[in-house]
């Protein structure tokens, strides 16, 4: 079956198809936690693959391609959220487990997630972004994407927002955000950092960005998600710009969004597997 060119992108940004080679569960590269740690050539052809640790700079992957722009100057496309961290970084380095093979209950977590209080580990009144695989409770990890598109696009449902028939192969630019969720109304409002029809500059942005959790690890790589695992990388290019540190967010905040957003976002995502082999990464410079 043939595709458009803007079916194959949007097939693979919403599919985040992955390869089963070089491709770890955890930082010992091939010991313990089901890692998986392969050796010689892999997806030869394809450019650097994400998540990664970003605490991690090497990397040997020849594929080169410029930076997308500063967000700010490309359209905000979509925002959307994994449960636990796809990334690794000191701050998110407490490995949740093998998972169901399918990208749930697998990933990072916050370290400061294990040293929460009483009232912030309080259940919720009602259960928050639940879907096929469970909803969200206090002291969960979750890393929320805003995605940015060079196309004269409007934000919407899905990655294929962030191209159009007149733009199928745009830059794009992931700003990214990991949190522990609390049970406090003195926590991060997630709301202050959703789109709600906010522009600036005649670009749709969101109304905020986290600005506090230590500069951005910038990269190039692809997308992620775990929906597939064929034997292949994903061909998309994408400019990173992850945040070292988490933060705390007011559960009961993220509870509203899914109730209502601008693209039909209700449950979390599951997670890609952090890639380890540094044919599959680039090398981050600082």
């Amino acid at each position: 079956m043939k595709f458009g060119v803007k079916s194959q992108i949007f097939a693979v940004l919403a599919m985040g198809v992955i390869s089963a080679n070089g491709v770890a569960s955890d930082d010992k590269h091939g010991k313990g936690h089901g890692a998986e740690h392969m050796s010689g050539a892999v997806c030869e052809g394809f450019g650097p693959q994400t998540p990664r640790d970003i605490d991690s700079l090497a990397g040997e992957n020849k594929r080169k391609f410029a930076m997308a722009p500063p967000s700010t100057e490309m359209n905000l496309c979509n925002i959307h959220f994994h449960k636990n961290a796809e990334h690794k970084a000191a701050a998110f380095s407490i490995y949740a487990g093998d998972g169901d093979g399918h990208g749930f209950e697998s990933g990072y977590q916050c370290n400061i997630s294990k040293e929460l209080s009483a009232a912030e580990m309080a259940p919720t009144k009602e259960a928050i972004c639940k879907g096929e695989h469970g909803e969200l409770k206090p002291g969960d990890t979750i890393e929320v994407h805003w995605v940015h598109s060079s196309c004269d696009v409007k934000p919407g449902k899905g990655l294929g927002s962030c191209l159009s028939d007149t733009c199928a192969n745009p830059d794009l630019r992931v700003e990214t955000q990991v949190f522990t969720l609390v049970n406090d109304d003195s926590a991060l409002d997630f709301n202050t950092l959703d789109y709600d029809g906010n522009m600036a500059n005649g670009l749709h942005q969101p109304k905020a960005l986290p600005t506090n959790t230590g500069k951005p690890v910038e990269f190039l790589g692809s997308t992620t998600g775990p929906k597939y695992d064929a034997k292949s990388c994903s061909p998309l290019q994408v400019t990173w710009s992850v945040r070292p540190q988490c933060a705390k967010l007011n559960i009961n905040t993220v509870g509203e969004w899914c109730k209502n957003n601008e693209f039909s976002e209700d449950h979390a995502h599951g997670v890609r597997k952090l890639v380890v082999n540094k044919a599959l990464l680039s090398n981050i410079k600082k």
